[in-house]
């Protein structure tokens, strides 16, 4: 096969280095991840947000900035604050825009576009702003929707109030409330709590990305040049490849620039695309927000993101990307 020439020394190189300068970024995002899943309720979080729900919804999508969130802990979250009473659209712009609209997803991505030939404040501020753009759009259509149409019929109870607990017991009437453990619980139990969610969400998030970084060090080491040059070559065609791709591996927000970047041959509007979809939808997140959504919602809205987020990057000139050096 003389498209695929696996070289076991640049795999392990690529591989290394990628994995090397993404895991800081995973671990410090878990780490804040933990933390606001404990330290941060809905309550305090209706507290900061105006009573119109448009100005709501548009400050909701800002909230990563102070609580951010990778895209994996976020719905788990996001479903106990609209059970808790959180607007439905003030939820879903935050879920939509933590993983992007992020102080850790702005500085790897940052770091990992600092390359010679790369303009990393253009790549940042880019993936920030449409990001945040893209999840108001969602949150704002959602606002006009009725929840029960939307919404799975257990989440249904809570979405149209502002505030006020709504736990429902568990079967057995036995298991407590997260929240609940979380509101007896003393300073030093509350610090456990918050590194035993850091850790759960370190552990499943790192399996897909160093998956993630094993297929692109693959795909960058033993793949011909010649089989990628027809779909790099043409930008709405890499475009389409790459979000595709990103869909595939699933990688978290935190740590998905420098996987990006790996993918030389590619114009700069396909990484953008790649940045932009794969936190806002793949394949993990489809099963994920369908705890949340009605499955036919979570289709629309897979198909609506990937039209829109492909026309946007296609329109976007290559020398936004290379200039400022």
């Amino acid at each position: 096969m003389d498209w695929f020439r696996p070289s076991f020394p640049d795999f392990a190189f690529s591989f290394l280095s990628v994995l090397f300068e993404g895991i800081p970024f995973l671990l410090l995002g878990s780490l804040i991840s933990g933390f606001v899943d404990v330290f941060v309720s809905s309550e305090r979080i209706s507290k900061l947000l105006p009573r119109n729900p448009v100005a709501a919804t548009m400050m909701s999508g800002l909230l990563g900035l102070v609580f951010p969130m990778c895209e994996c802990g976020s719905v788990i979250i996001i479903r106990r604050f609209i059970r808790k009473g959180l607007p439905l659209s003030s939820a879903t712009a935050y879920m939509l825009a933590a993983p992007i609209v992020s102080p850790i997803v702005a500085l790897s991505t940052w770091q990992a576009f600092s390359a010679a030939s790369q303009n990393p404040w253009a790549w940042t501020g880019l993936r920030l702003g449409i990001g945040y753009l893209l999840a108001v759009g969602v949150a704002l259509i959602v606002h006009r929707l009725r929840a029960d149409r939307i919404l799975q019929p257990s989440n249904v109870g809570g979405s149209g109030r502002r505030g006020g607990l709504n736990i429902a017991p568990s079967p057995t009437g036995e298991a407590q409330d997260f929240s609940a453990i979380v509101a007896s619980a003393s300073l030093p139990r509350k610090l456990l709590l918050s590194i035993q969610s850091a850790t759960a969400d370190f552990l499943d998030v790192a399996f897909f990305f160093v998956i993630g970084v094993g297929v692109t060090s693959l795909f960058n080491t033993a793949i011909s040049r010649e089989v990628l040059t027809p779909l790099a070559e043409s930008t709405p065609l890499a475009i389409i490849s790459m979000m595709g791709l990103a869909a595939l591996l699933a990688l978290c927000s935190t740590t998905d620039a420098f996987v990006a970047w790996t993918f030389v041959p590619f114009p700069p509007q396909a990484k953008l695309a790649f940045l932009l979809f794969g936190p806002l939808f793949d394949l993990k997140l489809f099963w994920l927000y369908g705890i949340i959504f009605k499955r036919r919602f979570v289709t629309l809205l897979a198909l609506g993101l990937f039209i829109v987020i492909a026309v946007l990057c296609w329109r976007i000139p290559t020398e936004v990307f290379l200039s400022g050096n």
